[in-house]
């Protein structure tokens, strides 16, 4: 999608440079508002006289991908540098002996001893790469500055992810904190590679879940010693950084019931007493922009600790306060909120029938 907003790639339409999103979740990327913004970014970038350093890119932060990773770095690699090439698939080859599930099945082996640990050879074939690559960026019009940033942070997922899988079935916090700690990882590694191109410090809208974009310091989450992407930016970038939530009251929200499910058009319910979604219904706007650093009366009045609702790809309305709520100071963990009273899910790009029909009413057959 990056290289079709800057006209740099063979697919056509926005649609198209949308279809390499085929894992699971893929409806989160592959709908209707992703497409209008990523048709709306190539516009953009086709307007701007002032070159190509002055254009908006389109990032991914995330660990999952692990073998899309793999291939585009063999990919890359063929192109410039056969033998690194072999080299990289053979060192690759220690994850062939497991599914293509994009790790599962190898973490769970690794983790308890079952299989191979493919530690050692990712972490060679970083170190490779890295070793090489003055020699790669000097090869003038065969990688790109853009292209060999592009391939060692493919290397880098690789790492973290086989990581990432082993560390999963021993712990929810350090695998949660490995994640999130990628991430900032990432965010800074693309924010110093956009601004040595650009000649000026990037600016940098993060897409993310509250629950990484929020400060855990000032949720439950901290006594689990858990840490988010909004906490790392905070303390390595203080008063560079804003941190931005969303609520909603109720509507409706694209989710599955369980990982892996298919993507269903689920009835949000309204939220729950003494929550914060609740309190912020009570209002009586449709929708409404908190910023707590022009606003100390309502900031000190949101430091009590109130619940707050967290509805992810899995929404389980049947056990809602146990799956979707913990307890949060609403004004530290974030610096603004913007609350949607009433809000709509988002529409997968393959609709199937279950989301076509959404979930039927609670009083379904009776109709009262």
């Amino acid at each position: 999608m990056n290289r079709y907003v800057h006209a740099r790639s063979d697919d056509a339409t926005a649609e198209e440079s949308l279809r390499g999103f085929e894992r699971f979740p893929a409806w989160m990327w592959r709908n209707s508002v992703v497409l209008d913004f990523a048709g709306w970014l190539r516009e953009h970038n086709d307007d701007i006289t002032g070159g190509e350093r002055s254009k908006a890119g389109f990032y991914g932060l995330d660990l999952y991908s692990l073998h899309r990773s793999i291939h585009e770095v063999i990919s890359s690699l063929e192109r410039i540098d056969p033998a690194a090439a072999s080299r990289a698939r053979e060192r690759y080859a220690c994850f062939d002996h497991r599914s293509a599930d994009d790790g599962q099945a190898y973490g769970f082996a690794a983790a308890y001893g079952a299989g191979q640990s493919c530690e050692r050879e990712v972490v060679e074939q970083l170190v490779d790469l890295q070793r090489h690559a003055l020699e790669y960026a000097r090869r003038d019009g065969l990688l790109a500055e853009d292209e060999l940033f592009y391939t060692e942070q493919n290397a880098r997922v690789v790492r973290a992810a086989e990581k990432y899988y082993r560390t999963m079935f021993g712990g929810r916090v350090s695998s949660w904190n490995l994640r999130d700690r990628h991430m900032v990882e990432t965010l800074e590694a693309l924010a110093d590679h956009l601004s040595r191109r650009r000649g000026s410090p990037a600016k940098i809208v993060v897409w993310a879940h509250n629950s990484h974009v929020g400060d855990a310091r000032a949720t439950e989450a901290a006594a689990r010693g858990e840490v988010t992407i909004g906490q790392l930016v905070r303390e390595r970038h203080p008063g560079d950084c804003r941190l931005i939530g969303f609520t909603t009251y109720t509507g409706t929200v694209t989710a599955a019931d369980d990982w892996g499910g298919p993507a269903e058009r689920k009835r949000v319910r309204p939220a729950l007493s003494e929550s914060i979604e609740e309190l912020h219904h009570e209002v009586g706007e449709k929708e409404f922009l908190l910023s707590f650093g022009t606003a100390p009366r309502v900031a000190e009045v949101l430091r009590k600790a109130r619940l707050e609702r967290a509805i992810g790809v899995i929404y389980r309305p049947q056990t809602e306060r146990r799956s979707h709520y913990f307890q949060t100071r609403v004004s530290e963990q974030f610096d603004a909120v913007i609350h949607i009273d009433e809000t709509r899910a988002v529409e997968p790009l393959e609709r199937t029938a279950g989301w076509e029909e959404g979930e039927p009413p609670e009083t379904y057959p009776f109709a009262v």
